[in-house]
């Protein structure tokens, strides 16, 4: 039983960021275990309220995890928690566009029993603040809108205004926030710029935010609010249990076998003994400014499938982790990091080089654009023969996916769900053995396959297919073990 809450809005731009990460951060300082959530496939977002609780931000996303999977995830991040604050994505009521109610706020706080919190950019408007509020309220009776917190007001007579409003629609007023620069938040063309680009001031902006929200908020009105949700019943999500049902026939020792017990989240099951010369296969994981998106889960299905995850910075290191197997290259702006990414002469030969070498390499999105040839002119890894350019079109989108090539990720034919989010087009757009088959917005096939390399635009969620970090671990073994039966090393 964990207390929680959701923190919505009409619209984006309202204030939801700001609002939830300073309720993070105030309850946290106040001494209680914070549980951060958002709505959605957004990266950025979790990084701030990391910043702001301690612990990683999770994402609850019912198109790409299916709506089954929201309750247990969310259970599986709050474990040991006082509360979870859950941030919402757009509009209370916006999801999956043409799919009804599917990924938005409001069917995740329907899922959680959560009460929700709608957060009214209240700047251009005063009595027409209770129609607005009214209108969320009745829209669907199985969401449960607890309270309104008020943003961007102006003077002490428009807060008077707005609450005299409010007293006639019945939702209690929780908080009221005037215009405040300091907890201002600087963007760029995909949203919020990401926290490790700006630790110091981030951290600054978190502390203000959670001050703004201590001092205009009711704290222990939204607390009594969360406690108020009712029992949720959902076993929470295990990366061992999540891949037990797949693990028949491991390739080497500690990875998970059938009839084996679960792995923990942070390693192999303990049931099945490591051999000193049969180590874990390193997975390198890409990090650092240039690469920031990531979803937790993904580490902790590589740990629970038996790699050694072991975190690089490729705008920093020079080499790979010792004895990397496999690379993982997630999301991020290497756009904005093309001329110091290409650089890195050194790391760039030796990710070419292991890639060449056969060696297992997931990339999305951003990974995608440090394989290709050139980004901006600016030349990359050259494991792909494409090139890559910023542009004005904003691809952005869920999609639904089908492997179109035997990969280290997944089989050809297996159907997942992801998201597309950015700015930047690779041309061509597709290899001649290509990654995925898509259907919107318009049917083409897209990505990479290349030796052991799955390099593609679009994001998944591997929560949803505990199998992919299963099948990319086996592919480290296997290609490390013939690396070490031919005779050479094959390790960077």
């Amino acid at each position: 039983m964990v207390a929680r809450i959701v923190i919505a809005a009409p619209a984006s731009g309202s204030g939801k960021t700001t609002v939830a990460t300073g309720l993070m951060a105030a309850f946290a300082a106040g001494g209680l275990a914070v549980s951060p959530h958002k709505v959605g496939p957004d990266y950025i977002d979790p990084g701030y309220h990391a910043l702001a609780t301690g612990r990683p931000g999770r994402n609850l996303d019912a198109y790409m995890c299916g709506t089954e999977l929201i309750a247990p995830l969310f259970a599986h991040g709050a474990r040991g928690c006082d509360l979870a604050v859950v941030e919402g994505v757009m509009g209370l009521f916006d999801g999956a566009a043409g799919q009804g109610e599917l990924a938005s706020t409001a069917q995740v706080a329907k899922v959680l029993r959560a009460p929700v919190v709608l957060v009214v950019d209240a700047s251009s408007q005063s009595r027409s603040v209770a129609a607005l509020v009214h209108g969320f309220a009745a829209w669907d009776p199985e969401v449960r809108l607890g309270g309104v917190i008020l943003n961007k007001v102006a003077t002490d007579r428009h807060e008077t205004l707005l609450r005299e409003a409010l007293e006639e629609s019945g939702v209690p007023v929780l908080g009221v926030l005037r215009r405040a620069p300091a907890v201002a938040t600087p963007s760029r063309h995909l949203g919020l710029v990401p926290v490790a680009e700006r630790h110091a001031e981030a951290l600054d902006a978190v502390a203000a935010q959670a001050e703004q929200v201590r001092l205009g908020c009711d704290l222990e009105g939204l607390l009594a609010l969360a406690r108020s949700a009712p029992e949720l019943r959902a076993d929470a999500w295990d990366p061992g249990a999540a891949l037990r049902p797949h693990a028949g026939g491991a390739v080497v020792s500690g990875l998970p076998r059938s009839g084996s017990a679960g792995a923990g989240a942070w390693g192999c099951p303990p049931e099945v003994p490591r051999a000193a010369a049969d180590p874990r296969p390193a997975v390198a994981v890409a990090g650092g400014a240039a690469f920031t998106f990531s979803y937790a889960e993904h580490a902790e299905l590589l740990r629970a499938a038996g790699a050694e995850v072991v975190p690089f910075d490729p705008l920093r290191d020079e080499e790979l982790p010792e004895g990397t197997s496999g690379i993982v290259i997630g999301g991020g702006f290497p756009e904005v990091y093309a001329p110091e990414l290409s650089a890195n002469s050194r790391l760039r030969k030796a990710v070419a080089g292991l890639a060449e070498a056969g060696a297992p390499v997931a990339a999305e999105c951003a990974g995608l654009l440090y394989l290709a040839r050139s980004l901006d002119g600016k030349p990359m890894c050259g494991v792909l023969d494409a090139d890559a350019r910023m542009s004005e079109r904003l691809t952005l989108g869920y999609r639904e996916a089908v492997a179109v090539t035997d990969s280290a990720l997944a089989a050809a034919g297996t159907r997942m769900r992801g998201h597309e989010f950015h700015r930047t087009v690779i041309e061509p757009g597709a290899g001649p053995q290509a990654a995925w088959g898509l259907r919107q917005p318009e049917p083409r096939v897209e990505g990479f396959v290349r030796q052991g390399v799955h390099a593609s635009y679009v994001h998944t969620h591997w929560a949803a297919a505990p199998e992919t970090a299963l099948r990319f671990v086996r592919h480290c073994a296997e290609w490390t073990e013939r690396a070490e039966q031919s005779g050479r090393s094959g390790r960077a």
